[in-house]
């Protein structure tokens, strides 16, 4: 039986032509050298963003920590939606390794508005924590893939710059944002001071994450990096695969949102079944199963049983995320498959 694998974006394979680009990177000490690939990977980026330096890391999650901890101080809070990866999926290091608090705002589908962020920055006192950062994530996980509009983001900066305070972008979906919006990178990183980035993902790169922002913020993001051990050595052959993703993978993010949207209305049309969203802004989609049917893991594990791999995302929620791996006709398949599991009684 063929296995269709919807759990994330995350379980791609490198492509032959990533694997050979990989094998013929030239390479180099990164920590007490330069790895030369990793230096044309680091300046492809900062490029694209916008912004005057990046630095490469194993993951997102460091990524995303480390410009915490830069921004912040120990003792100090950000401001983020209560469903982000960085308060969710992230272990609270925030607070394990840097000392900080987060308070987390309920947004719409992941997506704060301005008008939830009056009366969230503390005002000074000795009794209190500071507050010194806002984050956003975009695309947002939790949020099925929602996009934050250009508009929606600048007016958010504007505000917490008029509160004195800093900004970051968990752009792990980025690039998914750009593809399905036609707004630039560099467009929608301006407004931050710090944006993370991610290859693994869409991109199908094998590992690695990007950090951008000022010349003296990648400074200072090096030297953490070195403490939460994230210094590496010939690297080069890793942020090669990243290289190759970021010149020949991302316009063919739009196939995956085609995708998304294909799974999207198989969901609609199940009695069982109920959308998180009308239609997908990109490659996620997270539906509701009705407890008349049973729980998300298992329609989770009734779908595994046909063939299709899922991912139970809490109580009722099951998430299904497109990627290069899977083909159009994999998608017709796997639609059948939930029509047929949603519209029988409980397999297991």
């Amino acid at each position: 039986m063929q296995i269709i694998d919807l759990r994330s974006d995350t379980v791609t394979k490198p492509t032959l032509e990533m694997r050979e680009a990989m094998l013929n990177a030239p390479v180099g000490d990164d920590v007490i050298d330069i790895d030369p690939t990793v230096v044309e990977l680091q300046e492809y980026v900062a490029r694209l963003l916008g912004k005057e330096a990046a630095i490469f890391m194993p993951s997102g999650t460091m990524t995303n920590q480390i410009a915490l901890r830069v921004h912040c101080v120990p003792g100090d809070e950000f401001l983020c939606e209560a469903g982000c990866h960085i308060y969710n999926y992230e272990q609270g290091a925030f607070a394990q390794l840097s000392g900080l608090v987060a308070k987390t705002i309920e947004g719409q589908n992941g997506l704060l508005d301005l008008d939830q962020m009056h009366g969230t920055v503390r005002p000074e006192n000795e009794h209190t924590v500071r507050t010194k950062l806002l984050c956003l994530e975009n695309t947002h996980n939790r949020g099925a893939g929602k996009i934050y509009s250009l508009s929606r983001i600048e007016a958010l900066c504007e505000w917490a710059h008029a509160q004195g305070l800093k900004t970051h972008l968990d752009g792990a979906r980025l690039f998914n944002a750009s593809v399905a919006t036609g707004v630039s990178l560099q467009s929608f990183s301006e407004p931050f001071e710090s944006v993370s980035v991610c290859f693994s993902k869409g991109l199908g790169a094998p590992v690695g994450s990007c950090l951008a922002g000022s010349r003296d913020f990648v400074a200072k993001a090096r030297r953490a990096r070195k403490l939460f051990g994230g210094g590496m050595r010939q690297i080069g052959i890793l942020a090669a695969g990243a290289l190759y993703a970021l010149q020949h993978q991302m316009d063919r993010l739009a196939d995956d949102h085609a995708n998304a949207r294909q799974l999207a209305h198989a969901v609609s049309k199940c009695k069982s079944l109920r959308l998180s969203d009308k239609e997908p802004d990109t490659n996620i989609v997270i539906f509701h199963v009705d407890k008349e049917w049973g729980t998300a893991s298992q329609f989770s594990e009734s779908l595994k049983k046909a063939g299709v791999l899922s991912l139970p995302f809490g109580p009722q929620s099951v998430r299904l995320v497109t990627h290069l791996d899977v083909s159009s006709q994999q998608i017709a398949q796997a639609c059948e498959t939930i029509e047929s599991v949603a519209s029988s009684s409980l397999l297991i």
